[in-house]
């Protein structure tokens, strides 16, 4: 299928390694002029000479931090007109809130609800103008069935879905759409990172715990980014343009619920 963004710019983020290059690379494949950003500026290199290789055209790069006012405007001055943006920063720390104060709570505020708000205030009125526009909000599982180690995630990314479901049936009447792809378990390297930390603290083998994970999915395995980053792409596309304001789970059936 040809999902007629061929030519439309791309602005991703987080986008060197995981779900965000996932998409960077689908986006790549069908066309787009992609642009992407992370904080280290080595990987982010590499990820954009190797997607450029895979889809034979540049693709360009910038190293920032996005969710500060700086790595922002780094973001969009490399990008300053994109027609599909794709929000994505990595989540909060795992803990119990008893622990958390004001100045962690805002961080995680400002990484997983604010920093999303600001790129969409930077460039929606110009999708708008355009009549056409695709954002994508990469969020978690939690929004949907909240995570009780993850109270920072849950809050944070469950502001921002609250936000973007009014906004999003503001904008659709000019082919701009919003969207959010709420992400079960991927095989990432934050995702092996914490098993690892969990099978150390159990004294078991890393193998053994990721292992009995997969197997506790009704899927059988982890997501893999790629297939995420199809997913993401056909979003996207032309052809979904009736898909508004919907928070679309990803997940391998982890989420027991009919609804």
């Amino acid at each position: 299928m040809d999902l007629g963004i061929a030519g439309k710019k791309a602005l991703v983020c987080a986008a060197s390694k995981g779900l965000g290059r996932g998409c960077a690379e689908a986006l790549a494949r069908e066309g787009c002029e992609v642009t992407i950003c992370a904080r280290t500026a080595a990987e982010v290199a590499a990820t954009a000479a190797d997607i450029a290789a895979m889809a034979g055209r540049p693709v360009a790069h910038v190293a920032c931090d996005i969710t500060t006012p700086e790595g922002r405007a780094a973001a969009l001055a490399a990008c300053p007109a994109p027609d599909i943006l794709v929000n994505n920063a990595g989540g909060p720390p795992p803990g119990d809130f008893r622990d958390w104060d004001r100045d962690t709570w805002l961080r995680a505020l400002d990484a997983n609800m604010l920093t999303p708000i600001e790129l969409i205030k930077a460039t929606l009125d110009g999708m708008i103008a355009r009549k056409f526009g695709r954002i994508v909000n990469i969020t978690s599982s939690s929004v949907k069935a909240p995570i009780d180690v993850l109270g920072l995630s849950n809050g944070a990314r469950s502001g921002l879905t609250g936000f973007v479901a009014g906004l999003a049936r503001k904008v659709a009447v000019h082919n701009v759409t919003i969207n959010s792809l709420l992400p079960g378990s991927f095989a990432t390297a934050r995702l092996t990172g914490m098993y690892e930390a969990r099978a150390k603290a159990q004294g078991k083998p890393a193998a053994d715990v990721i292992a009995a994970a997969q197997r506790a999915t009704p899927s059988g395995r982890f997501g893999n980014p790629a297939e995420f980053g199809e997913f993401c792409a056909f979003i996207c596309s032309a052809q979904a343009s009736y898909l508004v304001g919907q928070n679309i789970l990803l997940d391998g059936g982890a989420y027991p619920g009919t609804y």
